[in-house]
């Protein structure tokens, strides 16, 4: 198997409307971002691999416009996923261990203010028996809440924990939406959103882009001072049906972990793909992440959440923490779909120092 690596990340702003410009005009500072980084042009990547929504965009194959912002000559080799960015990677990372290519691209947008959304996303549940109740997103994810709660897996002021360290640990990344926050004690103060949910336990709506170039073996180390380097890389889904899961668990994210390596060695940093506080607490038992690990240094999903992109920012932001040195073995995890239900784990390494 080759080795392979993320060599750059870039990322927008996540701003709660992005009204005055286009997908396009989102995107493409993002994209030169990346591709100065390494020092590479459109033409000269291998494959090019992209995740967005139909859904939020409005329209049908809206990707094919924001393939402008990548550039229509020379012709590319070019794929995309009706899905959150990280499995776009997951695709440009087989791409890559078959040797079909040395290099690629792979972004993500999202720009869900134009839209309710959380009304959007009840068009993914089950079309026969739950979609046609409209049950919005928090609603779900308070269900998920509260069976935590009555299994006694924890409580309210420790979801308020997580969201003030989160948004506290975001006032150093110039990209959060939200930062800052005031102590549990004031937050637990809050009236509902959806009980047990308060508006701090939910991820803030926003509108944003992530993009990553990927690279194998000798490459990856010209264009990559350190590389972090895809020790592991897996994808699984719970059933569709959430009346027969066990909403305090998630044995999909355990599965890919497992199958990832994550258990292997002991992980310095964890960002994890939890954009309501309740889902933390189950991904940190899942992953057995213990008080050593650092979680979600970037401020994780609680304080930017941009659909679509999320995920793939998870995984920017860990190999961005090996690049920089500040972390030798990390995890990144992305999720996709209600409470859970379909979860990535990937392992990443730097190089010895």
């Amino acid at each position: 198997m080759r080795d392979v690596a993320i060599v750059a990340f870039g990322q927008s702003g996540t701003r709660r409307t992005s009204a005055e410009v286009s997908e396009v005009e989102m995107l493409m500072p993002v994209l030169h971002q990346v591709l100065d980084a390494v020092g590479l042009r459109a033409g000269e990547i291998g494959f090019t691999c992209s995740g967005s929504s139909d859904y939020l965009a409005g329209r049908a194959f809206s990707f094919t416009m924001a393939l402008d912002g990548v550039g229509a000559w020379p012709p590319i080799s070019e794929s995309h996923v009706e899905m959150d960015g990280a499995w776009a990677l997951y695709e440009a990372w087989v791409k890559l261990l078959t040797g079909e290519a040395d290099t690629a691209l792979v972004y993500s947008y999202g720009k869900s203010s134009p839209g309710d959304l959380p009304e959007v996303l009840t068009r993914q549940l089950d079309p026969y028996y739950v979609a046609p109740l409209w049950p919005d997103s928090v609603s779900l994810a308070a269900l998920q809440a509260q069976a935590l709660l009555d299994a006694g897996d924890t409580d309210e002021r420790a979801l308020a924990e997580v969201a003030a360290r989160g948004r506290t640990a975001a006032a150093d990344n110039p990209h959060a939406q939200v930062t800052g926050s005031a102590p549990p004690a004031a937050l637990l103060e809050a009236p509902y959103l959806v009980r047990p949910l308060r508006r701090h336990d939910c991820p803030p709506i926003g509108d944003g882009a992530a993009a990553v170039v990927l690279a194998a073996g000798d490459t990856a180390r010209r264009l990559c001072a350190r590389p972090a380097w895809i020790r592991g890389m897996d994808h699984r889904i719970e059933p569709h049906s959430l009346g027969v899961r066990d909403l305090t668990r998630s044995p999909s994210t355990r599965l890919a972990a497992t199958r990832a390596g994550a258990f292997e060695a002991p992980a310095d940093l964890a960002e994890l793909h939890a954009p309501f506080t309740s889902q933390e607490i189950i991904l940190r038992r899942e992953l057995d992440l213990g008080d050593g690990v650092r979680v979600n240094p970037s401020g994780g999903a609680p304080a930017a959440h941009p659909m679509m992109a999320a995920g793939l920012i998870r995984l920017g932001e860990a190999a961005a923490a090996i690049h920089r040195g500040a972390s030798d073995r990390a995890l990144a995890h992305a999720t996709s779909g209600p409470c859970l239900q379909q979860n990535l784990v990937a392992v990443l390494e730097g190089d010895v120092r």
